[in-house]
C-alpha cells in the first residue's frame, strides 16, 4: 500500500520492513499525517501478521525526532489536545497489539514520540556510536510524553531511570542505553538490519523492569515514593511556573504505569498542558530555536524546506587572544572538527588554553581515538604562520579599540582574500573597528558567550558597510558550531549586554540602597531567572560588567550609575568567581550566600522591567530586526526565564499599556532611567517594532 512518507517491504523470510522516510525533511517527524499513514499499514497487517516487523528510518539523520511541535501551535482547545494526543496511542497500540516480535532498528536519534514508539515495539536494537540519543524530552516544551511514552517507560524500565529520563529531558547515551534496559541490542552501523532480523527470527526473551522497581510501582508503595519524587522536581522547577513536571509524577502516583486508564489519563493531563502559558511559551522557545538554525542555512527536524544549506568550505580557524574566551572558542573549534591554530604572545600564554580544551575534549567525547583526533585538531602558532592558510580568524584579545586596529593592520595583508575576519568584541562598534580596513566589508563580529561550551547563542555582528554575502557566512559558520546564530546590527552592546546591563545595574543600586544582595537575587530566581543578577555579575567577572556598563553607558550618551560598591571590589582586585571573591565569596566555584531577607514588593518590577524597557529601545534602534529574534536573543544569551518567552512576549502577556504604566510609577519613585522608551509607542498602536 504506497504512501507519502512510509514504505512497507516483504522479505524472503515473511519480515515486513516500514521505513519512515518522509519527503522534503531532513529528519523523519510524527505528523498527524504520518501517523495516520502508520496506522493503516499496521491495520493491514492486523488480520494476517507476518513473521515480524521491523520498523526504520531512510533519513541518515536518525530515527524519529519525535511529534510535529508546529502542530501544537494549532490547537484550540483541551478536547483537541486530547484528540491529536489519544490518536497516537491508538496508533502505537497497535505495534503493540500486532501477534509476531515488533523491532525498532535504531540510528542516531529517537526522541520524544519517535521514542514512544520505539517502545510500543517488543525490541528495540540501535547503533552503537556518539550520535546515538534516545530520550523523552518533552519536559522541555512544558508537557510530558503523550503517546504513551509515561506508561511504557515505568513498564520497561521501573520509575526511577524512566522518571529521570522524562523529567529532566536529557537524552541516553548507548551504554547507558543497554545498562538500563532501554535497547536490546547495541550494534555497528552496518549490522543494523541484521540485528533487527535476528530479533525476528530467534526472539530473545523480553525486557521488563527489575523487581525492585516493580515493587516502587505497587499501590501501596507509590504513596512514599510520590513525595521525593516532588521534593526533587521543587528543588529546581517551581509548580507555578513548571506544571508538566508534577502532573507527570501524579500520573504515575495515581495510575502506576497499569492498566489502559493510564494511557487515557495521560492523554488528558497532556491536554490540559498544551494549555498552559508555560507551554505555549516553551514551544514558542522552541520554534524560535528552530527559525535561528534556518538563519545559518540549517533546518531543524521537520522543517518542510529539507536539511542543511551547503555552508561555505571552511576548514582552518585561526584564533588569536588565548584568554578564556579565545581559547574556548579555539578548543570548541576543534571539537566541532575544524583545525584550528591559537595564538598569543608567548607559548605560555596558549599553554593554559591547551589544557582546558583537553578537559573539554575528554569531557566531551570520551572515546580514546576521538579524542586524540580532537588534540591533534588543535594546536599553538605563537607566530601566526597559519594565518595566510585560514579560512576564518578570529580576534579575542581585550577591549581595546587601538589594540585591535593595530593588529588587524597586520593580518589583513597576509589573509586569503575570501577569509572571514570576525571579532569576540562584546562591547565595541565595528564600525571603528573597520575603519583603517582595506575590505571593511569582511570584519563581521561574532560574539560567543561565556562559558562557550554551554551557551548555545552567537550573536552575529554587521556594520554598514558589512557585505551580506560575508553575514551569511558567519551565520552558516556559527551553525557549523552547532551555535544558534542571532544577526544584528553594530551598535553598543548588540542585543544581549545592552539589554543586561540595565539590569545588573539596578540590581547593583538596590545593594546600594541596602537591600540584601541575597534577597536581589532570591527576587530574580523567583521571576524564573537561571540565577540572580549579583551572582551573575559575579560569574561574568565585575572588572567586566564595570568595563562594558561604562562603555556602553558613554557610547549611548548616558550617565554610569554610581555603584560604589562595584568600584572597590574591582579596585580591590575582588573581581568574583574568577578571584574567589567579589559580591559574594565563591567556594568549589559556588557562591556563598547569607540569608536571603525580605524581597521588597518592587524589586522584582525594578530588575525585569529595566531589561525589558532596554529590549524595547533595541527594537526601536533597530539593533535587531524583529520582536522573535530579541526574545530568542535574551532567553539564549541570558537564561531569561524560557516559560515566560522572552522580555517582548512577556510584555505582551502583562499588557503592554500595564508594563508602560508601571515604568511610569518607577520613574516617578526612582528615577528618569525608568522613563518608558518612545518605542512601546508602536507596541501600543498595534504596530510591530
Amino acid at each position: 500500500m504506497p504512501t507519502a512518507a512510509w514504505k512497507m517491504e516483504r522479505d524472503a523470510d515473511a519480515i515486513v520492513w516500514l521505513t519512515l522516510d518522509t519527503p522534503g525533511v531532513s529528519a523523519n517527524v510524527l505528523a498527524r499525517g504520518v501517523m495516520q499513514e502508520l496506522g493503516r499499514l499496521l491495520e493491514s497487517l492486523a488480520g494476517s501478521p507476518p513473521r515480524g516487523v521491523v520498523i526504520r528510518s531512510g533519513k541518515p539523520s536518525g530515527f524519529i525526532a519525535g511529534a510535529d511541535v508546529k502542530e501544537f501551535t494549532t490547537l484550540e482547545s483541551a478536547e483537541q489536545g486530547f484528540e491529536l494526543a489519544r490518536a497516537g496511542q491508538l496508533v502505537l497500540d497497535r505495534i503493540e497489539a500486532l501477534r509476531c516480535p515488533t523491532v525498532a532498528a535504531i540510528h542516531g536519534f529517537a526522541l520524544g514520540g519517535g521514542l514512544e514508539l520505539a517502545l510500543a515495539c517488543r525490541y528495540r536494537v540501535a547503533v552503537r556510536d556518539e550520535r546515538l540519543a534516545l530520550g523523552l524530552p518533552e519536559i522541555q516544551l512544558g508537557i510530558h510524553p503523550g503517546f504513551g511514552g509515561t506508561v511504557r517507560s515505568v513498564r520497561l524500565l521501573g520509575v526511577r531511570p524512566a522518571m529521570e529520563m522524562m523529567l529532566t529531558g536529557r537524552p541516553v547515551r548507548a551504554d547507558r542505553a543497554l545498562r538500563i534496559g532501554l535497547v536490546d541490542r547495541l550494534v555497528a552501523a552496518g549490522e543494523l538490519d541484521s540485528a533487527a532480523r535476528a530479533c525476528v527470527l530467534h526472539p530473545p526473551p523480553r525486557r521488563s523492569a527489575p523487581l525492585v522497581e516493580r515493587v516502587l510501582s505497587l499501590a501501596p508503595v507509590r504513596p512514599l515514593v510520590r513525595p521525593i519524587l516532588l521534593k526533587q522536581v521543587a528543588a529546581k522547577a517551581p509548580r507555578e511556573h513548571y506544571p508538566a513536571p508534577y502532573a507527570l509524577i501524579e500520573l504515575w502516583a495515581r495510575h502506576g504505569a497499569r492498566g489502559a486508564g493510564a494511557f487515557v489519563a495521560e492523554a488528558r493531563s497532556i491536554a490540559d498542558l498544551f494549555g498552559t502559558e508555560t507551554a505555549r511559551n516553551l514551544v514558542r522557545v522552541f520554534l524560535l530555536q528552530d527559525r535561528l538554525k534556518s538563519l545559518g542555512g540549517t533546518r531543524s527536524p521537520g522543517d518542510p524546506r529539507g536539511g542543511a544549506a551547503a555552508a561555505p568550505s571552511v576548514k582552518h580557524v585561526h584564533v588569536i587572544g588565548a584568554g578564556v574566551m579565545g581559547g574556548d572558542i579555539a578548543a570548541w573549534c576543534a571539537l566541532r572538527g575544524f583545525t584550528v591554530t591559537l595564538q598569543d604572545r608567548a607559548e605560555e600564554f596558549v599553554a593554559p588554553a591547551l589544557e582546558r580544551a583537553a578537559q573539554l575534549f575528554e569531557k566531551r567525547l570520551r572515546d580514546p581515538q576521538t579524542i586524540a583526533a580532537a588534540r591533534s585538531r588543535l594546536r599553538a602558532d605563537v607566530a601566526g604562520d597559519a594565518v595566510p592558510a585560514a579560512d576564518v580568524v578570529i580576534e579575542a584579545i581585550f577591549e581595546s579599540l587601538n589594540a585591535k586596529r593595530e593588529l588587524y593592520a597586520t593580518l589583513e595583508p597576509r589573509m586569503k582574500p575570501d577569509a572571514l575576519l570576525a571579532t569576540n568584541t562584546s562591547s565595541l562598534t565595528l564600525e571603528p573597528l573597520a575603519a583603517k580596513l582595506a575590505r571593511p566589508e569582511r570584519l563581521v563580529g561574532l560574539h560567543f558567550f561565556n562559558p562557550v561550551a554551554q551557551m548555545p547563542l552567537v550573536e552575529v555582528v554587521q556594520s554598514a558597510a558589512a557585505d551580506p554575502a560575508v553575514v551569511q557566512a558567519a551565520l552558516a559558520f556559527a551553525r557549523r558550531l552547532d551555535k544558534l546564530p542571532v544577526p544584528c546590527r553594530s551598535a553598543p552592546g548588540f542585543v544581549v549586554n545592552r539589554v543586561l546591563i540595565p539590569y545588573l545595574n539596578e540590581a547593583m543600586l538596590a545593594g546600594e540602597e541596602g537591600i540584601a544582595l541575597a534577597s536581589i537575587d532570591e527576587a530574580a530566581v523567583r521571576f524564573g531567572m537561571p540565577m540572580g543578577p549579583i551572582e551573575l555579575a559575579d560569574v561574568v567577572g565585575l572588572d567586566v560588567a564595570s568595563d562594558v556598563g561604562e562603555i556602553i553607558a558613554a557610547e549611548l550618551g548616558r550617565p554610569a550609575p554610581e555603584l560604589g560598591r562595584l568600584k572597590q571590589l574591582v579596585a580591590a582586585k575582588k573581581l568574583g568567581r574568577k578571584t574567589g571573591e567579589g559580591f559574594y565569596r565563591w567556594q568549589d566555584g559556588k557562591p556563598v550566600k547569607p540569608a536571603a531577607g525580605p524581597v521588597p514588593p518592587d524589586l522584582e518590577d525594578r530588575l525585569i522591567l529595566a531589561l525589558v524597557n532596554e529590549s524595547v529601545a533595541c527594537l526601536r534602534e533597530g539593533v535587531v530586526a524583529e520582536a522573535d529574534l530579541l526574545d530568542a536573543a535574551v532567553i539564549f544569551g541570558t537564561g531569561f526565564a524560557p516559560f515566560r518567552g522572552g522580555p517582548i512576549a512577556y510584555a505582551r502577556s502583562r499588557g503592554v499599556a500595564a508594563v508602560v504604566s508601571r515604568l511610569r510609577q518607577l520613574a516617578e519613585r526612582c528615577g528618569s532611567r525608568f522613563a518608558p522608551d518612545p518605542g512601546w509607542a508602536r507596541f501600543e498602536t498595534g504596530g510591530k517594532p
